[in-house]
Order: C-alpha cells, then sequence, then structure tokens
C-alpha cells in the first residue's frame, strides 16, 4: 500500500471517530450540537446528544452515562414534553445568550428561558453530569440542569427545596418507557416538624421515607446496612430541605431515579450484564403505598387480607372492609376515658398505650 493511500486511510478512520463529537465538552452559537453529533464531559463520564427512547421515533435531546450501546440511560431530558419528529433538530445558542433546540423550521421548541439578555455565553457539560450555561464576561452560572431535574437524581444534584437559591427541585416521573413526557409521579422532600421523602401520584400522597434522624430515614431501616452511600438531608428553620447523595471514591457508578409506575429506584450499573440493576426500590409491597390501611389500620404484606385493625379498633365501614376497601381505615371500639362519664371510668379498665413493634410511626410526627 503507497504511503499517500496509506495517509487517507488514517484521515478516513479519524473521521469515522471524531465526526459524530464535539471536540470540546463546551456549546456555542459557534460550535452547536446537531441531531448526529454528541458532546462530551472532559472525563468522558457523560455525553449529551438527540436520542429517541425505547420504541419511539421521536427525538429528545438528553445527558447519559457515556456507557456502551445499545440502550442510552438518559438521566435529563430537555424537550420531554415537546419532540422532534425528525432528524432536522439543532441544540445551540440564541442571540440573546439562551441555550435553545431548534427545530427543522428554526422554531425554538425549548429554552432555558434566562430573561437577562446576554451576548456573550456558552454551555458545558461537566464530569458531575450537570450542564450550565454561564456568562463568559463574569463566568457566573445563569442556569443549570441540576434545578430542573426529569426523572433521576445524580451525586451533588439537590432534590428539595433550597431557600438560598429560591428553588424547588422536584424528580418527575416518564409517562412510560417510550415517552419522557411528565408522568403522574413525583418525588421530593416534604417539610413539616421533621423532613421525609415522598413520592406523590398527581397531588395526593403515595408513598413516604417516615421521618430524617439526621443519620437515615427511619422508615428505612436498609439505608444502615446497604448504603453507607452518603445520602444527606440538609434542612433549617428558613424552609431549605434538600436530600443529596455522594458517591465517595466508589468503584460502582449508581443514580437514583422514580421510573413511571411510581417505583423510586436505586440503580448500579453492572459491568458483567453491561446493564442497570436495581438494587433497592420503594415501595416495596402494597403495605408501603400512603394511608393503605387508613386511620388506625395495620399492614402486613404476608397476611389475607393485608389490612386489619390494631387492637381496640374495628372497621369503620365493615361493608366496605369485607370489600377490601381499607382506605376509610378503622374507628375506637370504646370511646376513650375522657369521652366517658365517671361511672363508666370505675366500673372499667383506665386507658394505657399499647407497645407495637415494626410499624412504621404516623404522619405528621412531632
Amino acid at each position: 500500500m503507497s504511503l499517500y493511500r496509506s495517509f487517507l486511510l488514517l484521515l478516513c478512520c479519524v473521521y469515522a471517530v471524531f465526526s459524530g463529537a464535539n471536540a470540546s465538552d463546551t456549546i456555542t452559537s459557534d460550535e452547536p450540537v446537531r441531531d448526529s453529533e454528541t458532546v462530551f464531559s472532559r472525563g468522558k463520564t457523560f455525553k449529551l446528544g438527540f436520542f429517541s427512547p425505547g420504541n419511539s421515533a421521536n427525538r429528545y435531546v438528553g445527558i447519559m452515562f457515556n456507557l456502551p450501546p445499545p440502550t442510552p440511560t438518559a438521566v435529563w431530558v430537555a424537550n420531554r414534553d415537546k419532540p422532534i419528529n425528525d432528524s432536522s433538530g439543532l441544540l445551540t445558542l440564541s442571540e440573546d445568550g439562551n441555550l435553545v433546540i431548534l427545530n427543522g423550521q428554526k422554531e425554538i421548541i425549548w429554552s432555558s428561558s434566562i430573561s437577562n439578555s446576554m451576548k456573550n455565553s456558552t454551555a458545558q457539560l461537566l464530569d458531575t453530569g450537570n450542564l450550565v450555561l454561564k456568562d463568559n464576561s463574569n463566568g457566573k452560572v445563569l442556569w443549570e440542569s441540576f434545578q430542573y431535574p426529569t426523572d433521576s437524581i445524580l451525586q451533588l444534584m439537590k432534590m428539595g427545596i433550597d431557600k438560598s437559591t429560591n428553588t424547588t427541585a422536584l424528580l418527575k416521573s416518564w409517562r412510560s418507557l417510550d415517552d419522557p413526557s411528565v408522568g403522574n409521579f413525583s418525588a421530593g422532600i416534604q417539610l413539616q416538624y421533621i423532613p421525609q421523602a415522598f413520592i406523590w401520584t398527581n397531588t395526593a400522597p403515595y408513598w413516604r421515607s417516615s421521618p430524617w434522624d439526621k443519620q437515615i430515614y427511619i422508615g428505612l431501616p436498609e439505608m444502615k446496612s446497604s448504603y453507607h452511600s452518603g445520602v444527606d438531608l440538609v434542612a433549617d428553620n428558613a424552609g431549605t430541605a434538600y436530600q443529596t447523595y455522594s458517591n465517595g471514591n466508589q468503584p460502582w457508578i449508581l443514580y437514583y431515579s422514580l421510573n413511571s409506575t411510581g417505583s423510586y429506584q436505586d440503580k448500579v450499573w453492572d459491568q458483567s450484564k453491561k446493564d442497570w440493576v436495581v438494587t433497592w426500590a420503594n415501595p416495596r409491597s402494597e403495605c408501603d403505598i400512603y394511608a393503605k390501611c387508613g386511620a388506625f389500620g395495620s399492614c402486613n404484606p404476608k397476611s389475607s387480607p393485608i389490612c386489619s385493625c390494631i387492637q381496640g379498633f374495628k372497621p369503620k365501614n365493615e361493608v366496605e372492609w369485607e370489600k377490601g376497601e381499607w382506605s376509610g381505615g378503622c374507628i375506637r371500639r370504646t370511646a376513650l376515658d375522657c369521652e366517658r362519664n365517671k361511672t363508666d371510668v370505675e366500673k372499667g379498665k383506665k386507658d394505657g398505650f399499647l407497645k407495637m413493634q415494626t410499624m412504621g410511626v404516623p404522619d405528621f410526627v412531632i
């Protein structure tokens, strides 16, 4: 083979490797991201580009772990509620400095929506998975994807309420495996007396962790044995309450996500399987569903039926209870001392407390 032909072959190989990737981790108006291109973070931990989820043909801009194919793992999606139906999309910076996605007609279908116009901005994909928009004149971060999560939480990302930045970050599930638009479930931190992690279905409570005791959520005893994962909760008296986690120097790759069925999961990358493995998930059973058995009801997933009334109580509605409609809960069989007259109290036993083990603490606990 001649030297000239060898040189041409080398050029072709270099082009094949780099033609689909930006040379840097930065997006500018002169270096946009087209549908066929990918931006990698500096350490090649994350990548950003257009993708189609599941069996869908729609195109979205997402941030993904830079892991082997075939399935891209999108941990953040920009245009989740407004896909592009062809490969004409473009991620770039607009004249006012905002990060925008344009369709083939040059219409803006998504924007970072910074109100203050800036002429000199760039967007950068960091090795944390955070996409940041910066004002180059002073280096100030004007917008970041970490403040607008979709269904996933990464290391150092805040889930909850941060009064210092006046932001509330909730995870919002995909509608389905093929559709990243906002689904029926959301997850976050609810600050009332003592902070708790919650999953909501639409606006109704669906699952809760029980209170944070400054080390773990007491309703998740497995945190003591299996986590060691740097999960932390920051709370103050000014209305701030958010959860973060840090993997430290551990060799594994993990993240948390809220799937389309309302399951909050810990996912760890299994190198041998080239796939994600769910190592922890909640709700674990029907008994983890919020108020499954109603007020003063007890739930045991190993019993049939799973719901019963605690000692001294009876179903509020016997007919509904027998049909498996337990949400109405239970009522007292006998009134409390303070609700009876003195004669009745003297004849009977006085009220006391019943010790119950392996039970979740009530909501609104102080």
